[in-house]
């Protein structure tokens, strides 16, 4: 997008709409607070870069169109929360490290009241999971954990092995293997987040791993009985009733009673996403899955009651999470403001979204479907609802996204829970640079070559004897011209 285009843009914020039809005056400061202020902030950084300019205006072009009544936490605020989280999880893992299971079970009874005899669940346990469940509870975990199945099992049959002879007696391929084992986290401390098990445990079935270890934190002072059989129905070896970053770390560097694994997936929240990362390298990881995100596409063509409906049907995940409307009519904006003002007088987790929608919530009007998309892209959303005249248009064009929600029969939640497509999706702009958990996170592609015949290995060793010697590698030489010198016909006089 360029300037040009950047400076047709007009910013709507909630509070903004609130504060302008009652004619109240307010000044604030313009400043970056989170990815949902990312366009607006570049906009201001790309036309008055370090100029000083009216506090909480927005400034397009020449001229100020609109201003900030509400910022969310001061960058400064974020950083000291991020630094705290650091020096926790650094604490709890080195801990985990020093101490193994004496450690996990001190750091459990500590955060969540949890100090069982054994944080395995026994074949009794699990029997006793089933018995607290409705029949109809069960078979839609079933249905449910069939759906993610058979999707990830279409992208399994998709990888396939290959072997090729490139060159007359060289032979060049690759396999693809599963991952040994693997650590599923499920969350369930705040929500018991069922869904995730079939998102991890599922799909690292389909892939072929060997040993599956899934563990959640207890809810409400004990496992909580649908994680637990979703976990079981879904293939879990090990299910283990311990959660926060004390389970990650167990997971990773092993205790007396938890064998290590060789790669963790799942979300979870601040606290075990940077568990996640700091361990990364001890073992593998699917992504940093941060603050849930949605952002919804729309223009005349939907109302906005189902725009609001969609936008706090994401935010009540928790009070950081961004739900962005992205839209080319400012009547539909007005109309989603008042319809998200309502739904939150009615919606049960209310103060949860309603807090999200006040530090996080943002409305973009734009000119066209193609802005529509530069400014998408660059917002770059875990998820994408789209509900447009033409919504295979932002299919075509869109290329940074977590998962795409196609038209207004389908939504995010649907994804979340049932569809078949997988929930774990990246964060905080990661869109950019990967997709979402699926079959493949779980599949190493590992090469192979064999060389058939004396000529082919004198051949290629001709060639890379000479690459070696540009480079400087003298041991590499030898390697090429040992087998030259063996293999090599010399020809006849």
């Amino acid at each position: 997008m360029n300037r040009t285009q950047l400076g047709k843009l007009t910013y709507i914020n909630f509070a903004l709409l609130q504060k302008c039809h009652a004619n109240t005056a307010f000044a604030g400061k313009n400043r970056t607070f989170s990815r949902s202020d990312l366009i607006a902030s570049e906009v201001t950084s790309l036309y008055h870069p370090g100029k000083s300019q009216r506090p909480g205006a927005l400034c397009v072009g020449d001229s100020e169109v609109a201003r900030y009544l509400k910022t969310g936490i001061t960058e400064d605020a974020a950083a000291e929360a991020d630094a705290q989280v650091r020096a926790t999880v650094e604490t709890i893992i080195a801990d985990i490290k020093a101490r193994g299971d004496s450690a996990m079970r001190d750091w459990s009874a500590k955060f969540d009241s949890w100090n069982p005899a054994d944080f395995r669940l026994s074949e009794a346990d699990i029997e006793a999971a089933y018995a607290e469940l409705a029949p109809q509870t069960i078979e839609d975990i079933r249905f449910a954990q069939t759906q993610v199945r058979n999707f990830a099992q279409i992208q399994r049959d998709a990888l396939k092995d290959v072997e090729v002879e490139t060159l007359p007696g060289v032979v060049l391929g690759h396999r693809n293997i599963p991952v040994n084992s693997v650590g599923c986290y499920v969350p369930g401390g705040k929500y018991p987040l069922v869904a995730s098990a079939h998102m991890s445990v599922v799909t690292a079935k389909v892939a072929g791993v060997k040993r599956i270890v899934s563990v959640a934190p207890p809810y409400q002072g004990k496992p909580n009985p649908a994680i637990v059989v979703a976990m079981h129905m879904a293939g879990a070896d090990e299910i283990y009733c311990v959660g926060g970053v004390q389970a990650v770390a167990a997971m990773a560097l092993g205790t007396e009673t938890i064998a290590p694994v060789d790669m963790i997936v799942g979300p979870g929240n601040a606290y075990v996403a940077e568990a996640k990362r700091q361990l990364f390298g001890k073992i593998g990881i699917d992504l940093l899955a941060g603050p849930t995100e949605t952002l919804v596409i729309a223009d005349d063509t939907v109302d906005g009651e189902l725009c609001a409906a969609d936008l706090l049907g994401q935010a009540e995940h928790g009070p950081n999470s961004p739900a962005v409307l992205l839209t080319n009519s400012e009547t539909l904006a007005r109309e989603t403001m008042a319809e998200i003002e309502r739904q939150l007088t009615i919606l049960p987790t209310a103060p949860i979204a309603a807090k999200a929608w006040a530090d996080y919530g943002q409305v973009i009007v734009a000119d066209s479907y193609e802005e529509m998309v530069e400014i998408a892209d660059q917002i770059a959303s875990e998820h994408v609802q789209v509900m447009t005249r033409d919504p295979d248009y932002f299919l075509e064009h869109m290329t940074n996204y977590g998962a795409l929600f196609l038209g207004e029969r389908t939504n995010v939640s649907y994804g979340d829970k049932v569809i078949g497509t997988n929930h774990t999706l990246p964060t905080r702009g990661n869109a950019r640079f990967t997709g979402g958990l699926w079959v493949g996170k779980f599949i190493k592609t590992c090469t192979y070559q064999r060389v058939l015949t004396d000529a082919a290995s004198a051949m290629v060793g001709e060639y890379c004897s000479r690459l070696c010697a540009i480079e400087g590698f003298a041991g590499h030489k030898e390697q090429a011209d040992i087998r030259v010198r063996r293999y090599a016909k010399e020809e006849a006089v």
